[in-house]
């Protein structure tokens, strides 16, 4: 009697669960994609987000489908839904991105990226290109997105996909694509540059710091100009050959930071993490300007110029900040950061299908990223699951 009563208590508390979930995940969609215009664009958005959820393994559109109706039709509706159905990516995210703001996140955005390993030449934006992170030249899709910081989550509310010239140059490609006119290459550090212009729109914050690897980016100084124009701080990974100005009276002769930083004799930070623990480490930091040419003004704003000293002189990203009177302490908690960004885009490709979009054009591809990037941000918020960046963030870079 007893089993009976409990196999019923359970089934009753799955079934609460089940129909919570459901609620729950109903007034979540009316509220990202009410911008859609049509009644079946919601519903499939709708299916397919739910399918993000609950399928498990690869998740592509007929393991989705299957996931969510018997319908042999709804496979070809998912697929037009997300690669040829005209709805707005912007308006999605820009939703998405008040939701996130309703659960108050942390004063810093952090900019992260995802390399979407891809077979042959046919995806948009598809190129080779070398990860940092790696060490490998991948043929790939790169996309740079925003996150916003809730606690000890982070959550995606934007994208951009970065398109090299191989493809903006080839009139016949962007047409096969269905790419807008209105895009054209950018570097990187532009893309950053349009993804802080769009969040600045968006929750009108005139404090949030940028944080942001760019220690590939050869020209990261117009990143720092374009920043600063915009009275906007930033914790930037800066290349190690960047030119730096030691602070201080006289006129010294510009250095790389790498070379500056490395004169630096060691001080003991301890480092706040977003788990609540702290990190005790070795780091050296030096006050900073740009050469006047960087910036095209003289004299320049002074920055932080910090870096962990890891054991065996491993080397460590070095990192820029133009919060150069706070502590060390500080301006490493906001580094550490960067750790769980790089842990949320791994938790995207693992869990949420990230990696498995099969479409090739220009419009699915940003399609695709909004779904993706609502589905985690359903689950992590709603307190299913979270990534931590305690795994990530032991080191402060």
């Amino acid at each position: 009697m007893n089993t009976v009563q409990s196999e019923r208590s359970s089934t009753s508390r799955d079934a609460t669960y089940t129909n919570g979930f459901e609620l729950t995940l109903d007034r979540y969609c009316r509220t990202i994609f009410k911008g859609l215009r049509r009644v079946d664009q919601r519903n499939w958005a709708h299916a397919y987000l739910k399918g993000l959820l609950v399928t498990s393994g690869k998740k592509s559109v007929r393991r989705l489908a299957t996931a969510v109706s018997d319908d042999p039709s709804a496979v070809q509706s998912l697929r037009q839904f997300v690669s040829l159905s005209p709805w707005n990516f912007d308006e999605v995210m820009e939703e998405l991105t008040h939701w996130v703001a309703d659960h108050r996140p942390d004063p810093v955005w952090s900019i992260g990226r995802a390399v979407l390993p891809k077979r042959g030449d046919r995806s948009v934006g598809v190129h080779r290109y070398f990860d940092l992170s790696s060490g490998r030249t991948l043929n790939c899709q790169l996309g740079l997105g925003s996150f916003l910081c809730v606690g000890t989550a982070q959550v995606p509310v934007d994208w951009c996909l970065y398109l090299p010239t191989t493809w903006t140059q080839d009139s016949q490609r962007c047409k096969e694509a269905r790419i807008p006119d209105s895009e054209q290459h950018r570097p990187l550090w532009s893309h950053t540059l349009r993804l802080v212009d769009r969040l600045s729109a968006r929750t009108n914050s005139t404090s949030s710091v940028v944080l942001v690897d760019m220690s590939d980016e050869p020209d990261v100084g117009y990143l720092l100009h374009g920043l600063a124009k915009r009275r906007r701080d930033f914790v930037i990974a800066v290349p190690p050959h960047l030119a730096v100005v030691p602070a201080g009276e006289g006129a010294p002769s510009p250095v790389s930071a790498r070379t500056l930083i490395l004169t630096q004799s060691p001080e003991t930070a301890v480092v706040p993490l977003p788990d609540g623990q702290q990190h005790i480490t070795p780091v050296q930091t030096s006050l900073v300007r740009l050469p006047a040419g960087s910036l095209g003004r003289s004299p320049g704003p002074l920055y932080r110029l910090f870096t962990e000293v890891r054991p065996n002189r491993a080397p460590a990203p070095l990192w820029l900040t133009s919060l150069a009177h706070h502590t060390v302490a500080e301006v490493g908690s906001i580094a550490a950061l960067h750790g769980g960004t790089v842990a949320v885009v791994g938790s995207m490709e693992q869990d949420f299908g990230l990696l498995d979009f099969e479409g090739r054009s220009f419009p699915g591809w940003y399609h695709h990223m909004a779904l993706v990037s609502a589905a985690y941000t359903f689950r992590c918020l709603r307190g299913l699951t979270s990534v931590s960046s305690r795994t990530t963030a032991q080191q402060v870079p």
